[in-house]
């Protein structure tokens, strides 16, 4: 019987575990900007490079979002690496990141 509970117990706990990942996540701010550091690679810092790449600091949230999940979903454009990179993150990672680049404020807009 205490074998049972055990491994009732051990469930449980790995259920609550993974919750998050099933139940929808929620991520903070400074998750999404710490997050938001990768995209420094090939964006500039804070998404503000100027060029051949796209500049994401400042543009509109549901744009950005549209484009990620299409992106991470292959609906997107076949002209970047985005579309592997985006795969990577959860749904809920990549509107945060929309999010995240969207508050960012630029000195002009496109």
């Amino acid at each position: 019987m205490q074998t049972a509970n055990y491994h009732a117990y051990a469930l449980l706990l790995l259920g609550l575990l993974f919750a998050p990942s099933v139940m929808g996540e929620d991520v903070s701010p400074e998750r999404a900007a710490m997050l938001a550091g990768s995209c420094a690679n090939c964006h500039g810092t804070e998404g503000r490079l100027e060029g051949a790449i796209p500049r994401i600091a400042g543009r509109e949230q549901s744009v950005l979002e549209t484009l990620l999940l299409a992106f991470k979903h292959d609906s997107g454009p076949d002209v970047t690496v985005m579309d592997r990179i985006a795969q990577g993150y959860s749904d809920a990672e990549l509107s945060a990141l929309a999010q995240y680049f969207a508050s960012l404020e630029v000195d002009h807009e496109d």
